[in-house]
């Protein structure tokens, strides 16, 4: 059983939490360890105290020194606290060794952060996303564990491998394990399928899609409604949305788009969370537009940009055109920090997603993006290919069409992305460029 699962039936819940710097970084780590109290913050847990710790080496047994341990497990006793959380990744050895020395349970950053997404789970995908990423963390981990992971033994498919004489505990459970990942991976494969024909069905629609991307906790949900006055979940915690939400919008042209809430980024997600939650995030690579949320009243707006699309990266959206929403600017104290951010990032609008303001000149940025991803062609077509324009047209809008003999003459707009099955038909300088004609 995993830490976190016995801090939610505990009355008692005071964190003292752990952080490690180099020469200089001192700030950056008390940044740092301010962002994980409000991931204590959001999973329940009250923060006693925070101690950024400087570390030339790591100790392969117990990843701080022995002088450090014994601080720790000094103040751990005076503060009475619960649990012991480090904002760095240790390893499991790590860990058990730690917790002998300590007396005391002690997790580290992934560890927490599943706890929070196991929290905030709602839809079956989401939580069998937590699932998988919960067994592959404790997977390496099962020597350290108290209590034995429930099993079921009926039947004979886990008959089988529960013989074997003088097999060891430990290696009975990571079997199980093992077979776990294999069930949850099967049915997140079942519910990947469903989200592609709902994307295929959005995708056939021909709209162009937003997805609102940033770090968690910048702002996105508020926009989301803000916008829309769509019942979404806004709240003032990390990670306060896990499950993508889908809103049809109209901007001030008519225009219909589909904008897409997404999971927050945030510093040093956990790699199996990135793998779990990679059907989740393709919403976001999936998208025509991304609306880049940063909140300028955080200390750290720039790092957390900076994260935001490092991630963004690694799942290959660093390409798709980008609207940075400097929000919160209600809240900005700094006019620098501001104008450092405009620098530093094109097409940028300031807002306040709370107070609707600057929505003026987002809502004429969104038109533009969506007037660049589609193009006006003029086409003669012969009547018995009509079937092409048909398909053409599920994403495309018709502006005027006439017939003339066997041909019809329509002018339309349509994505970018439809262009090659019509390029054929388009009359350039008052002539019809027929299919396999020269120019």
């Amino acid at each position: 059983m995993m830490v976190w699962r016995s801090l939610l039936e505990s009355e008692k819940k005071g964190a003292l939490l752990i952080g490690t710097y180099g020469q200089g970084e001192k700030n950056l780590c008390e940044e740092h360890l301010e962002e994980l109290a409000s991931l204590c913050i959001t999973f329940g847990v009250e923060t006693k105290a925070r101690l950024p710790s400087p570390l030339r080496e790591i100790s392969p047994a117990t990843f701080l020194g022995k002088g450090k341990v014994e601080e720790i497990r000094l103040l751990a006793q005076e503060l009475n606290v619960e649990i012991i959380v480090f904002d760095d990744e240790i390893s499991p050895q790590q860990q058990k060794n730690l917790e002998k020395l300590l007396a005391i349970p002690v997790i580290d950053r992934t560890e927490l952060i599943l706890g929070v997404f196991a929290q905030r789970a709602r839809t079956r995908e989401a939580k069998l996303q937590v699932e998988l990423a919960s067994i592959e963390y404790q997977l390496p981990r099962l020597r350290r564990l108290w209590t034995h992971l429930s099993r079921q033994r009926t039947g004979g498919a886990s008959g089988g491998f529960l013989k074997g004489e003088g097999e060891k505990q430990i290696e009975i459970d990571r079997r199980l394990l093992r077979k776990k990942i294999d069930r949850v991976k099967e049915e997140l494969a079942e519910v990947k399928k469903q989200r592609a024909q709902q994307r295929r069905a959005r995708e056939r629609e021909g709209l162009p899609t937003f997805a609102i991307i940033g770090y968690t906790n910048a702002g996105k949900s508020t926009l989301m409604h803000s916008l829309t006055e769509a019942d979404v979940l806004v709240e003032d915690k990390l990670f306060a949305t896990l499950d993508p939400t889908v809103r049809k919008f109209f901007l001030p042209n008519n225009q219909a788009i589909l904008l897409i809430d997404t999971v927050g980024f945030i510093r040093k997600i956990p790699h199996q969370l990135i793998a779990a939650f990679k059907s989740t995030l393709e919403e976001a690579v999936g998208a025509d537009i991304l609306l880049h949320l940063i909140d300028v009243s955080h200390p750290a707006a720039r790092s957390q940009a900076e994260e935001t699309l490092k991630v963004l990266k690694e799942l290959g959206g660093a390409h798709l055109p980008m609207i940075t929403l400097l929000n919160k600017v209600d809240r900005c104290k700094s006019r620098l920090e501001i104008d450092r951010l405009r620098f530093l990032y094109p097409k940028t609008v300031e807002v306040s997603a709370l107070q609707r303001q600057g929505f003026d000149l987002l809502l004429e940025l969104m038109m533009k993006e969506t007037a660049s991803l589609r193009k006006q062609l003029h086409l003669r077509i012969p009547q018995d290919h009509y079937h092409l324009l048909a398909k053409a047209l599920e994403g495309g809008k018709i502006l005027s069409m006439e017939y003339e003999e066997n041909d019809i003459l329509v002018d339309l707009e349509i994505p970018y992305s439809l262009e090659h099955k019509l390029i054929q038909y388009e009359i350039q300088s008052g002539n019809a460029r027929l299919p396999n004609e020269s120019v």
